[in-house]
């Protein structure tokens, strides 16, 4: 689990807007973690973790595409039943709420694969971060990799 800067940028629903904010990324090399997309009728959200926020928001600014920048949590959860539901009732547990969540398609360097890497954006960033490495640490099922329940019979 870590933390990262997500860039939001508000997009015109029209042919080609995303691919060129994608392709001025891809110019300067940046590599994206994570993404997701939101419509609302004549705009879109367009939230992406890159690998080299600084690099990103560059290539951002020399392309003339206004954006926001955040912090969100980065949580490995393996791939499994459960896994991020887990990870959502350890957060819950801790009164901290989630604004919103979404997933890639592969997790951190060095975690278990198969897994997923989940982006989440919390009210309480350094809160969620120590609720959830206390888990990983107490051997808490929401938080380990690789590891599947053990189901009696």
């Amino acid at each position: 689990m870590q933390t990262a800067k997500q860039i939001t940028i508000q997009l015109v629903n029209k042919p080609g807007r995303m691919a060129s904010v994608l392709d001025a990324l891809s110019k300067a090399k940046v590599n994206l973690l994570a993404l997701a997309v939101m419509d609302s009728r004549e705009r879109g959200r367009l939230r992406l973790v890159p690998d080299d926020a600084e690099a990103a928001e560059k290539a951002l600014s020399a392309a003339n595409v206004p954006f926001d920048t955040i912090d969100v949590l980065l949580v490995d959860v393996p791939h499994q039943p459960g896994a991020f539901a887990r990870v959502c009732q350890r957060l819950a547990e801790e009164h901290l709420s989630i604004d919103y969540a979404y997933c890639s398609a592969s997790g951190l360097k060095g975690a278990a694969k198969g897994g997923a890497l989940a982006v989440i954006r919390v009210n309480d960033l350094a809160k969620a971060q120590r609720v959830l490495s206390a888990a990983s640490s107490n051997g808490h099922r929401a938080s380990r990799p690789g590891r599947r329940p053990v189901h009696a019979r």
